[in-house]
């Protein structure tokens, strides 16, 4: 992997969690590019291990740790084999987070028609149970780790917590309310918590990605024919850039916000890489 510009992150521990994801897999290989010592965490220790060995291969130094970002002790564990391995925490990055279908309607909008209609899960239909899990993966999952391994990033002079927020925080999308409830209060505790340490070495800031075309999610925006899904033409629409990211193309705001040299003055903010998907009105 070749990153956008010439980060110096040697010697610095960086934690990713949700690490053997998509999403976290990149900032994995982009921070050890930079010179990090990468500690990959996620539920599935497997995903982690190939991760880890992806970079180790590279020249670089990496472990995988299996940890639920939801369970404090779980987190507790991790802590104490990722500074056996590596040392504390410099840069913490909070990847973890998703959704569950239980907690997303099957309609944009409610037909009066099927309001009890079994078969279409609407608003009333949702389970609660769906909906706590995707708050607490993305929201705890947040806040457990920057708990943990905020005590060992606040006696330092320089460090940083970068979240992963997304587009429902601005604008919530259809269909999926619990996930972009979650996503707000992600933003919203990436703004209290940099105040809270505003006056220690730590900052924390937040990504937003845009709509990325992930093999993970190729499925729900291309059809089988390789074309646009209905809802696909809906973002694009409102792409002002008229197209789908790249996951590469969130690694310049991600060691930007990890390096203290390019963003030492920077703390509270919430960065859109969305191809200006934010702040186009439709009109």
């Amino acid at each position: 992997m070749t990153t956008p510009f010439n980060t110096n992150l040697k010697n610095q521990v960086a934690i990713v969690t949700g690490g053997g994801g998509v999403l976290g897999s990149y900032f994995c290989r982009g921070l050890a590019d930079a010179g990090a010592k990468v500690a990959v965490l996620g539920r599935t220790l497997e995903s982690c291990e190939t991760v880890a060995a992806e970079i180790q291969e590279a020249g670089g130094e990496a472990i995988a740790v299996q940890c639920d970002v939801t369970d404090k002790t779980s987190v507790e564990k991790a802590r104490e084999a990722v500074n056996k391995s590596l040392g504390t925490c410099d840069i913490l990055v909070n990847g973890a987070g998703g959704n569950d279908p239980s907690a997303s309607t099957e309609d944009e909008y409610l037909d009066l028609d099927k309001l009890d209609d079994p078969n279409v899960r609407n608003f009333f239909a949702l389970d609660t149970d769906g909906i706590d899990f995707v708050f607490k993966l993305n929201f705890l999952g947040t806040l457990i780790p920057s708990q943990i391994f905020g005590r060992d990033m606040a006696p330092k002079a320089h460090a940083s917590v970068i979240n992963v927020s997304s587009m429902n925080a601005f604008t919530p999308l259809t269909k999926i309310p619990a996930y972009s409830g979650a996503k707000s209060a992600i933003s919203n505790f990436t703004q209290w918590l940099s105040v809270y340490l505003s006056r220690t070495g730590v900052r924390v800031n937040a990504m937003a990605p845009g709509f990325l075309a992930t093999n993970q999610n190729r499925d729900l925006l291309f059809d089988k024919d390789g074309n646009l899904t209905d809802r696909s033409h809906k973002i694009i629409n409102a792409t002002p850039m008229g197209r789908f990211g790249e996951p590469e193309e969130l690694l310049g705001t991600l060691l930007y916000l990890a390096d203290h040299k390019a963003s030492g003055f920077v703390t509270g903010i919430v960065i859109p890489v969305d191809g200006g998907f934010s702040a186009y009105s439709g009109v």
